[in-house]
């Protein structure tokens, strides 16, 4: 029996596809590229814009074109948000939502073997905010596989914020999180495949310890002591859940690295409190000052914006362009035009910001990117840094990151693979 797996959207939904293609293979299901012909799809899916939905569908179709007596199980928040509509897509077998996520292995295998599955009607005709309370509290411990150097884990699901213009909380449910022990388990697992290198992921993953009583900051002390492991990362945290005794700790000399992604989504104070965020730009600003403070100039702080919020007047994002390129000067900015969602407070707010608008801000913005990471780039020339060389090859060339994630290149030599080297930028 072939299965072919497609993910979309973070890098939350690619360790959890890791953990369900590990399932699959442990009983004898053979994992296909999704362009050949496979009896079963499963399609993780991710519902942050419009232009995600849109995707979701057209990769259910191709799939159903490839194969049209395929089964095809879809499972994600576009699934979550949107299952009548997933449902009514042809091929479509299985829908799951962010309360079944540790269901979807056995019911797969359960429709290899021919059982009879009922499908969950009990969604039906719910609002946004009463699907949200019905969704389970539990979280399916799952980390990414395959690649030999890098394997991203996650340690907490959901969030409790509901900031005005995001669906994050009613497609992954209420802030949870797995205990540091299981934390431990899968780090130790990942060691053992020589992975040297953990990123940490979550929803809202400085908020772990919600449903544990433990503290994030406990969390990095105890995956800092597993064996094997040589560097971390944390991929995403809130301004205001990451703490200056964090931020000491990584200081003090530990494996993980100095490399920061902080959201900011605008620079101005009023839209800030306007969308529900939980910090000033002062408080912004002071925290990435500490950090500097603490770890040096060459710390890779990647930041993510939001363009054409509504209510951003040319102020406003004026605002925003001049706090990021005099104030932060951040090695990346992560760029998204604001994309309207049913069901959530902004998509009623007044003020909405016109495509072509959005469209001249995000063009603006990327090219300040452009010049604030060229400038990053060469600050860091002359520097001398711990390389781990990554498997793919092009055209000979072989490719790593640094510890502050700058992305080197050397002739391809496969007896570097995995290794960390030190090197001159």
């Amino acid at each position: 029996m072939k299965i072919a797996l497609l993910t979309l959207g973070c890098k939350l939904n690619y360790a959890e596809t890791s953990t369900y293609e590990r399932g699959f293979k442990a009983a004898g299901l053979e994992v296909v590229p999704w362009q050949d012909k496979a009896d079963i799809y499963l399609v993780n899916t991710c519902s942050v814009t419009a232009h995600s939905d849109n995707k979701c569908r057209n990769i259910i179709r191709k799939c159903h074109r490839v194969n049209p007596l395929a089964n095809i199980v879809v499972t994600g928040c576009y699934a979550e948000l949107k299952r009548d509509e997933v449902r009514s897509l042809e091929g479509v077998a299985l829908v799951f939502g962010a309360r079944e996520k540790q269901s979807v292995v056995p019911s797969v295998l359960a429709l290899v073997s021919g059982k009879d599955i009922t499908l969950d009607e009990s969604y039906k005709e719910r609002s946004m905010a009463e699907e949200y309370r019905h969704i389970s509290s539990g979280i399916m411990p799952a980390w990414s596989s395959g690649e030999r150097t890098r394997s991203f884990l996650k340690v907490q699901d959901g969030c409790n914020n509901f900031c005005a213009y995001c669906t994050v909380p009613y497609a992954r449910g209420e802030s949870r999180n797995i205990p540091i022990c299981e934390a431990v388990r899968a780090a130790k697992l990942i060691a053992a495949e020589g992975v040297r290198e953990i990123v940490l992921t979550g929803v809202n993953t400085g908020d772990f310890g919600r449903t544990t009583g433990e503290s994030f900051l406990d969390l990095l002390k105890a995956l800092e002591k597993v064996e094997g492991i040589e560097r971390y990362r944390i991929s995403s945290i809130e301004p205001n859940l990451l703490t200056r005794e964090t931020v000491d700790w990584i200081a003090s000399g530990t494996k993980f690295q100095p490399h920061f992604h902080i959201p900011l989504q605008t620079g101005d104070d009023e839209l800030l409190e306007k969308v529900g965020r939980k910090y000033t730009t002062e408080q912004f600003a002071g925290l990435i000052d500490y950090i500097r403070l603490k770890m040096g100039p060459k710390v890779f702080f990647g930041i993510d914006v939001i363009v054409g919020l509504p209510g951003e007047t040319p102020e406003r994002f004026e605002r925003t362009y001049a706090f990021l390129a005099e104030r932060i000067r951040p090695a990346f900015i992560h760029i998204f035009p604001y994309s309207r969602r049913p069901g959530t407070r902004a998509d009623s707010m007044p003020e909405q910001v016109r495509d072509s608008v959005k469209t001249e801000r995000v063009k603006r913005l990327e090219e300040l990117c452009e010049t604030l990471s060229a400038g990053f780039r060469a600050s860091c020339k002359g520097m001398k840094e711990k390389v781990l060389w990554e498997s793919d090859n092009h055209g000979g060339m072989m490719s790593g990151y640094t510890g502050n994630y700058l992305r080197m290149e050397r002739e391809w030599d496969s007896g570097r693979i995995g290794t960390i080297e030190e090197i001159t930028i």
